[in-house]
């Protein structure tokens, strides 16, 4: 699994970005001293309670997701990335099951697979969405051109969207076009 990206904010600028260990050390090199700084977790657009000041080992204690390594201890296969888990099915799932080539495991494999390869638009647009909203709800809820924004993100309206944040701080601006839409806001000239 890869490692998660954290981006922080500090009067509507960005100031750090990169893994936990990389964020912390911008933060306390950046000598902002007491002031609020606001740090989101790309994957999921959610602001995190990270102490500006504080250890690496503080904020995994709360957030530990963000270690940066997953060691695995626990039965499966660890060296091929499996885990093993608990599935709880009806006695007639387990009897199809039986019956499919490969047995259980890879029977659901397949299955998963499958689901995950027709869902994935869908999936991932709906991802796009409420990572943005987080983000857009804790940094822009009282900049112009919020509820219009909001609406076009969930239209997935990109041209709506990025006309409805235009006159928003750069740094936030950029960020919620990431967030939204996946990409960087093009440059002037580009």
């Amino acid at each position: 699994m890869s490692t998660i990206t954290l981006t922080a904010f500090w009067r509507n600028q960005q100031i750090a970005h990169g893994s936990l260990s990389e964020l912390l050390q911008q933060l306390q090199s950046a000598n902002i001293g007491s002031e609020t700084v606001f740090i989101f977790n790309d994957r999921s657009g959610k602001r995190l309670d990270i102490h500006v000041n504080g250890d690496i080992p503080s904020a995994l204690a709360v957030y530990p997701e963000l270690a940066e390594s997953n060691v695995v201890k626990s039965r499966g296969r660890p060296k091929l990335g499996v885990s093993a888990k608990e599935v709880t099915l009806l006695p007639r799932h387990w009897e199809w099951l039986a019956t499919q080539p490969g047995g259980a495991s890879a029977t659901l494999r397949r299955l998963i697979d499958q689901a995950r390869k027709t869902a994935k638009p869908v999936d991932n647009k709906r991802q796009r969405h409420d990572r943005a909203y987080h983000f857009m709800y804790e940094m822009a809820g009282d900049l112009p051109g919020y509820e219009e924004g909001i609406r076009a993100l969930f239209a997935d309206d990109e041209a709506a969207f990025t006309a409805c944040i235009a006159g928003w701080p750069e740094d936030l601006r950029r960020y919620a076009l990431r967030l939204a839409f996946g990409k960087d806001e093009e440059s002037p000239g580009s």
